[in-house]
């Protein structure tokens, strides 16, 4: 009787076993120091191969596919899907434990880094040979890596001269032979020369093999070494000069050592994808990190600043017009007003894992850097339609910022490729150890111009929610999605695909105007515009009217101003602002409401008789992201407080009274100097 013929997905089944089995050996010999690391390195490498092209094999297959009927097709393949993942994410932390990444280094290797080198040899050498440690010491530090064969897929030729530009670059010369020890989708691999150096080099300068095509090319490299040589010092050192240039106009924006961070480190994300409770495609949040971990660089504290021009005497983007005394207005490239709608189909983290907040962090992005500060808006959830995001909820009352999704964005970047950025975050707290954490579940983009340049029409767009980070490519949210055959089939699939939906609109001639009066690159929730004017008029004014001259750095007493920013970043009291202005506009007559003098003179009583009296109560919780505890409490003392300075105010007759400062029943944080002092040199940009 012929053996009985086996479906594809049993025989996935099985390599799945198989690389299983291989993973729990290597693992095992790993542990025991059976081999060396090298050996055990390529191990892992072939096996990571193995598993990937596993995966791959999975993901076409459909129940079309199957000889004979197979009962819980889906589910089962969604079993074997979730083992490959498993096996690869304990591949990928065993391939970060064979090769940490090292430090790189330019031209001669310095005695710390040779010190380093020589440990890190001993380590492995005291791995192989304990008993023998003390006897090979000296050889040990003579002894140089050593490449593998030249047949070795994971040698490389470098193309072109790269210049490490950050910590953790490699410096390579073209020629040079390179062994890759790492790949990473970002297109930065980690590799390591003949003198046993490591770091990151750009791919694209890379070509697989280590012999070069003819001996024309060796003999231009000759020519230009020569070249080089004859140009002595100058050379030299106008690369530097230009280097250093580089780096300091880019210092602000390069994103790319928080991304290789990301794609290296190994946190609670890493260990709940192991487990099955990330849905693939989901990522360590790439923004998140960016505001946690870059201080106030990308928050929008930091853009509502006034910047200083180039040879950094006067502001490069606050101007006072002389005739009116108005902000002087200022038209950027891109000056967009839109509205987040929702998103559907958005994979929902497993179980174990209690999600605190659901929002989309925003940006101006040109595809390789960040250009403005990241604004946040939470998503309003339902668990009847886990998979659906919901903004601008319908309520009664002023909408919280945190919730609102009508947002504008200026920028005056020339890149062809600008657009926004828009990446999808859960904020998560594991059941079992507490851990909180932030993930991305996909990213999209919005490019503000066609093809030929002109700008997108006010429309509704349809984004598709790109798996992995920003700089990676082609990675799908949901790799459980069969392919569709028929047309049906694919409509079907195509609704089923995450979607990001956004509506870009005008803005009426009031709001125009308001915008225009903000810094030249800005993007924030549009409810607050107004306020947002109000700020800029007071900075201009004590900027550019009241210093004795524009040379004059002193310190300015101002508590509107050395305070106001921090609202951009706790938007619950840019709520309470609001409200309390809201409050002292209904009171006002038309003609008050044009008077220019009279609008700023009640603002700064307004801002001082609540949202700077609630900045110094003790009784107010720091602000803490998706922490609910703390954010009802923070909600509860804010609007006591406003209702009961409403009742003072209302006794007293006037806005903004002292005697809201001198009422004993409410207590205050002891004085602190910066509470009342601008420093201009300290926060412009």
């Amino acid at each position: 009787m012929p053996p009985k013929r086996r479906g594809p997905l049993q025989l996935a089944q099985r390599e799945v076993d198989e690389l299983k089995k291989q993973v729990d050996s290597l693992v095992k010999d790993v542990h025991s120091h059976v081999e060396s690391p090298e050996e055990a390195f390529r191990r892992c490498q072939d096996l990571q191969m193995s598993a990937e092209k596993t995966q791959r094999t999975l993901n076409t297959l459909t129940k079309a596919d199957e000889l004979a009927p197979v009962g819980n097709y889906n589910q089962r393949k969604q079993e074997e899907e979730r083992r490959i993942q498993d096996i690869l994410e304990r591949l990928n932390t065993l391939s970060l434990e064979l090769s940490p990444p090292g430090p790189s280094t330019t031209g001669n290797v310095s005695k710390d880094d040779s010190e380093d080198d020589e440990d890190d040899e001993d380590d492995d050498s005291d791995s192989d040979n304990d008993d023998d440690e003390d006897d090979d010491d000296d050889k040990d530090e003579r002894k140089v890596v050593r490449l593998p064969h030249q047949s070795d897929p994971r040698i490389y030729t470098v193309l072109s001269n790269f210049k490490g530009e950050q910590d953790g670059d490699l410096s390579v010369q073209r020629g040079e032979v390179l062994q890759i020890i790492r790949k990473s989708a970002d297109g930065w691999w980690m590799a390591q020369d003949t003198k046993g150096k490591r770091g990151v080099v750009p791919k694209t300068y890379l070509k697989i093999g280590s012999g070069v095509d003819d001996e024309d090319e060796e003999d231009d490299d000759d020519d230009d070494d020569d070249d080089d040589d004859d140009d002595g010092t100058e050379k030299s050192e106008e690369e530097e000069d230009e280097l250093n240039d580089d780096r300091d106009k880019s210092a602000s924006h390069s994103n790319w050592s928080t991304v290789r961070k990301a794609l290296t480190e190994i946190d609670a994300t890493d260990v709940l994808s192991a487990m099955g409770a990330i849905p693939s495609g989901f990522r360590p949040s790439t923004l998140n990190r960016l505001l946690t971990e870059e201080g106030v660089t990308y928050r929008g504290s930091h853009y509502i600043q006034p910047e200083l021009s180039q040879s950094q005497l006067s502001f490069k983007d606050l101007f006072l017009d002389p005739d009116s005394g108005r902000v002087r207005a200022r038209q950027v490239r891109t000056c967009v007003c839109f509205t987040l709608w929702g998103c559907r189909m958005i994979p929902t983290p497993g179980v174990g894992v209690q999600v605190l907040s659901r929002h989309i962090r925003i940006c101006a992005f040109d595809g390789t850097q960040v250009l403005s500060n990241i604004h946040t808006v939470r998503a309003v959830y339902n668990s009847k339609s886990p998979k659906t995001w919901n903004f601008s909820p319908r309520m009664s009352g002023i909408l919280p910022t945190l919730l609102d999704g009508d947002c504008f964005i200026r920028c005056n970047s020339a890149s062809p490729d600008l657009g926004i950025l828009f990446e999808l975050g859960v904020t998560f707290i594991r059941n079992s150890t507490g851990e909180k954490g932030d993930l991305s579940c996909g990213w999209a983009f919005l490019k503000l111009t066609d093809d030929t340049g002109n700008p997108l029409p006010n429309k509704t767009y349809e984004l598709p929610v790109n798996g992995g980070t920003p700089y990676e490519k082609d990675v799908e949210v949901e790799v459980s999605v069969t392919k569709a055959s028929g047309v049906f089939q694919q409509m079907l699939q195509a609704r089923r695909q995450p979607k990001l939906i956004v509506k870009l609109k005008s803005a009426n001639s009031r709001t125009r105007m308001q915008l225009s009066l903000l810094p030249d690159c800005l993007l924030y929730c549009l409810n607050c515009v107004h306020l947002l004017a109000l700020y800029r008029q007071l900075l201009a004014d004590t900027l550019l009217m009241d210093r004795p001259t524009m040379q004059n750095a002193d310190l300015i007493c101002s508590p509107v101003l050395s305070t106001f920013p921090v609202l951009m970043d706790q938007t619950d009291l840019l709520d309470a602002l609001r409200g309390a202005w809201l409050y002292a506009d209904t009171g006002m007559s038309r003609a008050q409401k044009r008077d220019l003098p009279y609008l700023k003179q009640e603002f700064v009583k307004v801002y001082m008789s609540s949202v700077y009296f609630l900045l110094h109560s003790p009784s107010l919780p720091c602000h803490r992201w998706a922490d609910p505890a703390s954010e009802e409490q923070r909600a509860r003392v804010i609007y006591t407080i406003l209702d009961v300075l409403k009742h003072l105010q209302h006794t007293a007759g006037q806005m903004g009274g002292p005697e809201v400062f001198f009422d004993t029943t409410h207590q205050h944080l002891a004085f602190d100097i910066t509470e009342l002092t601008f420093d201009l040199l300290h926060v412009a940009r």
